[in-house]
């Protein structure tokens, strides 16, 4: 079989893209206090945005004679991305962090694709993982500007 490390890497972050997406949406959710206006509209923007990763993952790993996870039973059991609670008690810039982390373990999970590609020589697949990791730098920059903090992405 071709491609193996590829799969799996693929695969994970199916899991881990919806598990995103949710975290995602509860910051939409959850959103109170100074920027709400802004940040509200925004977070629908940054769904989107993983919602079409997401697609791009499950298409890729298809085309590969993979089989992406599609329950939510499965999203569950594979993700690494942590969860939290539906709950009032967490600040908009403590939501924000918490999509930080996330986004830095999207980060270095298409690092390892990217690696893993080049092993197998899965180029095409390589270069999407590359584009990807790349947006999500973008994300981990914007945010952390909106948080007063540098993007940290060369540490």
């Amino acid at each position: 079989m071709k491609y193996t490390k590829t799969k799996a890497v693929l695969n994970q972050l199916v899991a881990d893209l919806s598990q995103m997406s949710m975290i995602i949406h509860q910051t939409h959710w959850y959103m109170r206090g100074p920027n709400f206006l802004k940040l509200h509209p925004l977070m629908d923007e940054f769904m989107e945005e993983i919602d079409s990763q997401l697609d791009v993952i499950s298409e890729r790993l298809i085309a590969l004679d993979g089989s992406p996870y599609s329950t939510l039973k499965e999203m569950a059991e594979n993700t690494k991305i942590q969860d939290w609670p539906g709950e009032w008690d967490k600040t908009t810039p403590e939501r924000l962090a918490h999509l930080v982390d996330g986004y830095r373990y999207l980060e270095d999970l298409y690092q390892h694709g990217i690696e893993v590609s080049d092993v197998e020589k899965g180029f095409s697949t390589q270069d999407i993982f590359i584009g990807l990791k790349t947006a999500i730098e973008k994300k981990i920059w914007m945010i952390q500007a909106e948080l007063g903090s540098a993007p940290e992405i060369d540490e």
